[in-house]
């Protein structure tokens, strides 16, 4: 991560640093999140997560094409690879 110095007025930076305190966050907190939705990688983190949740949704792993496999079909699967101990 890289360090940011910026310039503000005194009175500005006490009233950031008590409403931060007030919403249980830092103003070093708030600005990373306002750079971040700023530069746009918020909303690509955002679109990746949606692709993978719908990739997930249409997974057609388990049998029937009923979405991801439950644990119980993977454990059943190991044990007939592998023959029950």
């Amino acid at each position: 991560m890289s360090n940011l110095t910026i310039v503000v007025d005194d009175e500005t930076l006490k009233r950031a640093r008590i409403r931060a305190l007030e919403e249980g966050t830092s103003v070093n907190a708030v600005l990373r999140e306002f750079l971040e939705r700023y530069s746009g990688i918020r909303r690509e983190r955002r679109e990746a997560g949606r692709k993978l949740l719908e990739l997930a949704e249409n997974s057609t792993m388990s049998s029937g094409g009923k979405g991801l496999p439950k644990r119980e079909e993977l454990y059943e699967e190991r044990l007939g690879r592998y023959g029950r101990r």
